[in-house]
């Protein structure tokens, strides 16, 4: 009897353990001195903060041609370090242009004074207010980090977002920030049946009785980001000078780097974007090919032995 008893509680210890398994569980506590940085996972239904061991190591000197951008950015972190009223941060504009290597590059500047970032994937927003609580009682001053943010229409991150930024009974904690980058200024897309609304013209047999409120409902998650900040693509003049400025990273030459600046414009060309993303790139081949164009070097000399044509035949 007492063997079969012991062989059901294991049984039973064995089935609980499973089930905790796919149970939710509550989100605990990392340890906060591990690392600066943060990714929000989510694994089924249990989630925890796992810390970035490899961190970016990008600095506020290596971006260059967004210098206004960068004094914003700087402006509204070093308020919000210093424990002064700061705002939630929406970088938009074109892609490659340095949006998310500024809020690295602010991360390495100031976690020296307790600046720390978590990575939120948009799936993941959410459980916003859930991080929200588990960060609220500690000294140090977070960054949620929301990259390559947009949303369709429906999507249940988006009502998460908004009501964390604004709207929630809950006051916001005072050392919590949401960081977002986006290629849309309003986050949603953007159609022009939204304008024909105005019209109350009648679409699916239904006409909308205000029209304006969709276009408002639209706009209203961009808006309660206190501060905007907005990138553009770049001139040549822009670019070659992005260039430059890796090409030095990488310990070329100044004569190297004057050599390469045609290579730089028919690479930007090749690629459809004279970006800063596009300039990094060139720069790693360049510097990885030891600072040598190919596509400067002379062509081989013909064949001496070319076979005959079809008229030789």
């Amino acid at each position: 009897m007492s063997d079969a008893l012991d062989a059901l509680l294991r049984r039973a210890d064995a089935l609980l353990n499973r089930l905790e398994a796919v149970l939710p569980q509550p989100l605990t506590a990392p340890d906060w001195s591990a690392a600066v940085a943060f990714r929000y996972r989510k694994r089924g239904a249990s989630a925890r903060l796992e810390p970035v061991r490899q961190l970016s190591g990008i600095r506020l000197d290596d971006l260059k041609e967004v210098e206004p951008q960068k004094e914003r950015l700087l402006r509204n972190t070093r308020q919000f370090v210093a424990g002064q009223p700061a705002n939630n941060v929406l970088l938009t504009g074109a892609r490659g242009t340095g949006k998310s290597s500024l809020i690295k590059a602010c991360l390495n500047e100031f976690s020296g004074q307790g600046l720390r970032l978590i990575e939120v994937d948009k799936a993941d927003l959410v459980d916003l207010p859930e991080l929200a609580d588990l960060v609220a009682d500690r000294p140090e001053r977070f960054v949620i980090f929301c990259d390559d943010l947009s949303f369709d229409e429906g999507e249940a991150g988006y009502k998460a977002l908004k009501s964390m930024l604004d709207g929630s009974i809950a006051a916001a904690t005072d050392n919590l920030l949401i960081y977002a980058t986006s290629n849309r200024r309003h986050l949603l897309p953007e159609q022009m049946k939204d304008n024909l609304a105005y019209t109350h013209s009648e679409r699916d047999g239904n006409v909308e009785v205000h029209p304006g409120e969709a276009v408002e409902e639209k706009i209203s998650l961009s808006e309660r980001f206190g501060l905007w900040i907005s990138f553009y693509s770049f001139s040549q003049q822009e670019y070659l000078a992005i260039v430059a400025q890796w090409l030095s990273h990488f310990g070329l030459s100044q004569a190297q780097t004057e050599a390469a600046r045609q290579p730089a414009l028919v690479w930007a060309l090749e690629r459809g974007s004279r970006s800063g993303r596009v300039a990094y790139q060139f720069a790693r081949d360049l510097a990885g090919r030891g600072g040598v164009d190919d596509s400067t070097a002379a062509p081989p000399p013909p064949e001496t032995d070319a076979p005959q044509g079809l008229d030789h035949v």
